[in-house]
């Protein structure tokens, strides 16, 4: 029976757990010049020390005007690719696999000058208002995605996701609400986030998954549900995504009737809605940092694998105290024995 200490495969990439470090922005490049740095290397490589099966580095721009902030990672450049390096053998070297997170903030780019997104409508009353892109200017963004993609290949990354959720540039053009363009890419709300997806594939090796990260619901009044997510998803998984991250959110001020769930495990049944919808495999997030109920998503099938941010930035042995509390194999290195 599967379970959380189950090994698990997609494609070329085998992880010895189902648990997965998600995503989450350090905003610690101190020198804003998107090179990983001693902190970032510390960070990661813990975590594969604390017996994580998979993780993925955090959002890492295609452009630097593509950043939240100017403190994120980026890979517009060369220059960025050795220190990825270091951090994907690093991680290796100690029995985990690594993926990293293509991204562009679109108009939620903080420190941007001049933000761009789909259409000229800013976030909130206190952010900028985007420049809309042009035809050219989208075609051109596909092509940074790919360069990105490219440069993360040669770092020697096991996976790439793409980010497409929390309201971020490729979530801005597949939202109704942020897309109000009338050429080719508010025609077909989901053209973009294809033709990065293609375009990404294109650059990866034949058996190196790619992830799709997804907000299946937004919060917002007018907002698309689960419904609409399972259609754009369909058009992704089409397009060549092998695994999708499910959350939910990110898209303009939260409404009072549409608050997320505070509850553990609330994103899980969105997860498995596009599991059964697109059979396809699914990573859960949101919560989930009790080891019986992550435990518990796996067991019953509701995902395929889970995703524990909070309570690893919290502990960066979270799964070997996991591993304790649900006595599976001693998964313990052996330096660290003594306190288990």
């Amino acid at each position: 029976m599967q379970n959380l200490f189950s090994t698990y495969k997609i494609k070329n990439l085998e992880l010895k757990n189902r648990v997965v470090m998600p995503p989450m922005c350090q905003y610690s490049v101190e020198k804003k010049d998107g090179i990983a740095n001693d902190w970032h290397y510390l960070h990661y490589v813990s975590r594969a020390v604390g017996g994580t099966g998979f993780i993925i580095v955090e959002m890492t721009d295609v452009e630097p005007d593509g950043r939240i902030t100017d403190y994120d990672l980026g890979l517009w450049s060369d220059e960025q690719v050795p220190a990825l390096t270091k951090i994907v053998e690093a991680v290796h070297s100690h029995g985990a696999k690594i993926g990293i997170q293509i991204a562009h903030a679109g108009r939620k780019a903080e420190d941007a000058a001049e933000p761009v997104a789909p259409s000229a409508i800013p976030f909130d009353e206190n952010s900028k208002t985007p420049r809309a892109l042009t035809t050219e200017e989208v075609k051109g963004m596909v092509e940074k995605f790919r360069l990105a993609v490219r440069r993360a290949v040669q770092a020697g990354f096991d996976a790439i996701e793409i980010h497409g959720a929390h309201g971020y540039l490729i979530h801005q053009f597949h939202s109704p609400l942020t897309n109000k363009r009338d050429d080719e890419y508010g025609q077909d709300l989901t053209k973009f986030g294809r033709e990065v997806i293609e375009a990404a594939k294109a650059e990866m090796l034949a058996d190196m998954p790619l992830i799709m990260r997804i907000s299946a619901r937004e919060y917002v009044e007018g907002g698309y549900g689960i419904e609409e997510s399972i259609e754009f998803s369909k058009a992704y998984k089409d397009a060549g995504a092998d695994v999708f991250d499910v959350s939910s959110g990110g898209e303009g001020q939260i409404a009072a009737w549409g608050r997320p769930g505070t509850h553990a495990a609330y994103q899980v049944p969105l997860a498995r809605q596009i599991k059964e919808a697109l059979q396809v495999p699914v990573m859960a997030v949101g919560r989930l940092d009790d080891p019986i109920l992550a435990n518990a998503v796996i067991g019953n099938e509701e995902a395929d694998l889970v995703q524990v941010g909070r309570g690893m930035l919290r502990n960066p042995y979270w799964t070997l105290e996991a591993a304790k509390q649900l006595r599976k194999e001693n998964i313990v290195p052996k330096q660290y024995e003594a306190g288990f």
